[in-house]
This record gives structure tokens, sequence and C-alpha cells, in this order.
């Protein structure tokens, strides 16, 4: 997906975040609802987990931005690597607010916003350093989400990108200015 080119920063990362939630929505339409749940061993993550995580972290971060520190005290962090919603629609119900809310926040802001103050955990940043710190964050976690759904659907797996094998094709259609 090319991403316009814009001088804006706040629609830079507005395009980045939406590629960003497609491309996990991708990776997650390709598991079944019992590999949304399923996790590699012990000590990692499900989809489903951190799904969980990411709209608990997306709900404090972006509620009251920038008026209130970024971790919000009703926030039970541990429990979102609990059990998690049951069902795929109660997930990507939770991803869809957590996502609503973020956007949210991000496009009632302004350029001159940008080097006003906000905290996070009592930590102070600029509101570009809060965004740089949630648009990392969240493609970690994206990366994650990929990584599981690939694993999971293994020979069934879409590439969401490029397939392997097929970067020479890609390329001379982009010299000849074809869409990929």
């Amino acid at each position: 997906m090319p991403i316009e080119f814009t001088a804006s920063y706040l629609q830079d990362t507005l395009a980045v975040l939406r590629q960003y939630k497609t491309m996990a929505e991708q990776a997650m339409d390709q598991v079944t609802d019992e590999q949304l749940h399923a996790a590699l061993d012990p000590e990692m993550n499900s989809i489903a987990v951190i799904i969980q995580h990411m709209a608990g972290n997306m709900r404090s971060r972006w509620t009251d931005f920038l008026t209130t520190d970024g971790e919000k005290p009703d926030r039970n962090r541990d429990a979102e690597f609990e059990a998690s919603p049951a069902t795929r629609a109660e997930l990507l119900a939770l991803w869809d607010q957590g996502w609503r809310i973020c956007f949210s926040a991000i496009e009632s802001l302004t350029d001159s916003d940008l080097a006003r103050e906000v905290f996070i955990r009592g930590e102070r940043h600029s509101v570009l350093q809060a965004i740089n710190r949630q648009l990392a964050h969240y493609a970690a976690h994206i990366g994650q989400i990929v990584f599981l759904a690939k694993h999971l659907s293994h020979a069934n797996w879409q590439s969401l990108s490029i397939p392997r094998g097929q970067s020479a094709a890609f390329n001379r259609r982009a010299a000849s200015g074809q869409p990929a």
C-alpha cells in the first residue's frame, strides 16, 4: 500500500497507523478463531492477548491525550496479558474501539500541538515524542501478530506484501510505471 506524500506529520502518522491496522487485520483474517488464542510457548502472547493489550494501551494513551497522563489509573495492564475475549467478534470490537480512540485523538491535533507537553507514566514527552513512542509500540506488536498468523497458517499464508520469488517482477512493473 503506497502512502500519499504529504508535508504533514499528523496526516502521515494517521496513514501509517491505518496501514499497520490493515496489515494486522489481513493477517488475522488468515487464522482460525482457535488460532487467535494460540501461543507458541508459555512465555509468548497469542494474537488475542496482543489485541487486548493494544486496545488497553490505546484507550489509556489516547483518552484525554493532551490533558491527562497516558497511563490511566484505572488501567490494569497485567490483566491485558491474561484471559482475552473468547470470540473473534468480541476481540475485533475491542480492537476497533482502541483504534477509534487513537485515530480520534490524533485527528483532533494540530501542528501547533506537536510541541506541547504530555506525560506517560509521569515521564514528560512532547506530543511528537509521544506519538513516535506509540508508532513504534504498535509496529512491534503488529509485527508479532503478522509473525504469529504467518506461522499458524503456514502453507495457506497469503503474503501481505511481495510474495517470495516475485521481487523481480514487482521491480519491473514499478520501473515501467505500472501498478504493483
